[in-house]
């Protein structure tokens, strides 16, 4: 009886935190994607590959893949309050790979105001301190220069949030990511030692404020859980430089390689079962893309879609 009763005060005082299933009402979505239908011309995932003749710009391999899915005004519209949500945790320069690759942040940025989006904000939830994060990726000079604007974590930016997932139940939520006319996830490919992979389904973990460290206890669950309440409109995945091992925040340049490639997609399980290979990896061994699956997020046979390479 006293084992029983620890539990349930456990689950009571620490909701979200180890797992506690959320039994009452449906999952809580933030939905960003276009209502649309894509035509049959527009890929579904689109990678653009530095071709040997030409030199690596993060600008043009951007625009190559979002031409392939149809251009940016498909998934934006004049007037739009457009949030870019990178991968900004680390304390690391860009040639760690740590973070997403400035120059790919600033080509969605220009590609967005290009579409006619009114206000573009730039926003993560930094593991470091986020100051020195947003300042050493690069990401806050160039977001800054294009005339985005760059918003840190604050305290004041979060509201708890029910998202009644299995491992997510209650939590803080940065407002910021979530309060916009469209979302586009622009993380960056590369390993993870506890999630194995890390780009689109486990870059929301920015949106997380709180310790975030106790959902590593079912870390596959919670990655499916956020990629259920965040359905972004847009992913593009920065493989410029993929930090091989040593991840998520490396710091050694000898773990990264220059794989000079951006992707894009509207499936984010799709997103993560392609990119994952990249780093020698299986979808079969990520349990996080079998669950999004299942969960209807998308599809881990990212072969079986209008593939194109550009």
């Amino acid at each position: 009886m006293l084992g029983g009763a620890a539990v349930v005060g456990r689950v009571v005082w620490d909701r979200g935190g180890f797992g506690a299933a959320s039994l009452q009402g449906a999952r809580q979505v933030r939905d960003y994607r276009i209502k649309a239908a894509a035509a049959q011309e527009h890929a579904e995932l689109a990678i653009a590959r530095a071709k040997a003749e030409e030199a690596a710009s993060a600008e043009v391999l951007v625009k190559r893949a979002l031409e392939a899915m149809g251009g940016m005004k498909r998934f934006v519209s004049r007037g739009d309050v457009v949030v870019v949500k990178p991968n900004i945790g680390w304390d690391r320069a860009p040639v760690h790979a740590a973070n997403t690759n400035p120059d790919v942040v600033a080509a969605v940025i220009k590609q967005a105001f290009d579409a006619g989006a009114k206000r573009v904000v730039v926003a993560d939830g930094s593991c470091n301190d986020p100051h020195r994060c947003f300042q050493r990726s690069g990401i806050w000079r160039t977001a800054y220069a294009l005339g985005a604007e760059v918003v840190l974590p604050a305290e004041h930016r979060f509201r708890t949030t029910r998202m009644k997932g299995e491992v997510l139940d209650e939590w803080p939520i940065f407002t910021t990511l979530v309060d916009a006319d469209k979302v586009i996830n622009v993380p960056v490919a590369k390993h993870h030692n506890l999630a194995k992979y890390t780009a689109a389904m486990k870059n929301w973990y920015g949106v997380l404020g709180g310790r975030r460290n106790r959902l590593h206890q079912n870390i596959d669950t919670s990655i499916a859980d956020l990629a259920t309440f965040m359905r972004p409109s847009l992913v593009v995945v920065d493989a410029m430089r993929v930090l091989m091992r040593n991840g998520p925040q490396g710091g050694n340049i000898d773990d990264t390689k220059e794989m000079n490639t951006v992707f894009a997609t509207v499936d984010q399980v799709a997103a993560d079962a392609f990119g994952c290979t990249l780093i020698g990896q299986s979808p079969e061994n990520l349990p996080y893309l079998k669950m999004g699956q299942e969960r209807g997020l998308g599809t881990m046979a990212w072969q079986s879609l209008r593939v194109r390479e550009v």
